[in-house]
């Protein structure tokens, strides 16, 4: 059970902040979830490595977050702590020639614009995609044929053990929408650095707002969502589009509803509760796999 109380003195003596039953509706972009036992926000790496030594040698279930742009909270919310970066760790960006390294509590918004301001290209697909570097190297993000695979070169991380780590792009076992994250949950990402090419800022900036205009024209942003809800079952085959071709579009349970502009998208219209959205979630697989015979994972962690 979670002690708040050696629990806020061990913040103290790192810096970090905590807030106790926080809910996690606060933080996630479904605006859907529980409050949380313990919500604590780390200043710097020895921090990560204090609070996580506390809790991994108590059992206290833990979770690292980001922007919460791809995690489903249930509404009793979660009996541990919640943990997220702050300080350098979420808002330092280096340069050094081609290769931008990032702290991964930093916004791929602020990842993007950085590279702009430095002339490289190659980050342009992830411009509007709502996370952090941590998050997209987690579940190797990509849109509009850009992947973080194709620029990420290393990861340094907080492993198991308490070390940290620098971890080269081909030891993450990167595919679509995968990562060795997925399997070592433990490990903790801290930085990402990634590899660009040279070029014309006003090259990279048209590229960035044509794609933005693209997300903006087909994606249902003016609602909450967790971005694309399903995983693509395989290499010709959208869900988006099976789930259209189901006649799926507006299937709606309570505040959740099947996207009528994007039928990859599950909104939360008002309202909506964790219950609903996986109802929503369970007819749609249920409906695509019978009369199509694919099987769609969910792309959101669930909490």
């Amino acid at each position: 059970m979670l002690d708040l109380e050696t629990l806020a003195e061990h913040c103290r003596q790192c810096g970090a902040e905590l807030i106790p039953e926080e809910p996690l509706s606060a933080h996630t972009t479904f605006k859907v979830g529980g409050p949380c036992a313990a919500f604590v926000t780390v200043p710097d790496i020895p921090a990560v490595q204090h609070i996580l030594q506390w809790l991994r040698t108590n059992r206290i279930p833990h979770r690292l977050i980001g922007r919460g742009s791809n995690l489903l909270c249930r509404d009793t919310g979660f009996a541990g702590a919640v943990l997220v970066l702050g300080g350098a760790l979420s808002s330092e960006i280096t340069c050094d020639g081609d290769i931008l390294t990032a702290g991964a509590g930093v916004s791929l918004k602020h990842l993007c614009l950085a590279a702009l301001n430095h002339s490289l290209a190659g980050l342009e697909f992830a411009y509007g995609i709502p996370g952090t570097v941590g998050g997209a190297v987690f579940m190797n993000a990509g849109a509009y044929g850009g992947e973080m695979s194709q620029v990420l070169t290393a990861v340094t991380i907080l492993d198991e053990a308490g070390d940290v780590r620098t971890l080269s792009a081909e030891d993450l076992s990167l595919s679509y929408r995968h990562s060795v994250f997925m399997e070592h949950p433990d490990r903790i990402i801290l930085k990402a650095s990634v590899r660009l090419t040279p070029g014309d800022p006003e090259a990279i900036r048209a590229n960035m707002h044509e794609l933005l205009g693209r997300r903006q024209a087909k994606q249902p942003l003016e609602f909450p969502s967790a971005g694309s809800t399903f995983k693509r079952p395989a290499e010709n085959a959208y869900a988006s589009k099976l789930i259209d071709e189901c006649g799926l579009k507006g299937y709606r349970v309570g505040g959740a509803q099947v996207s009528e502009k994007h039928a990859g998208f599950v909104i939360n219209r008002g309202g909506a509760t964790f219950a609903d959205i996986m109802a929503v979630c369970r007819h749609v697989q249920e409906t695509v796999f019978a009369q199509t015979g694919y099987r769609l994972e969910l792309e959101p962690e669930l909490l």
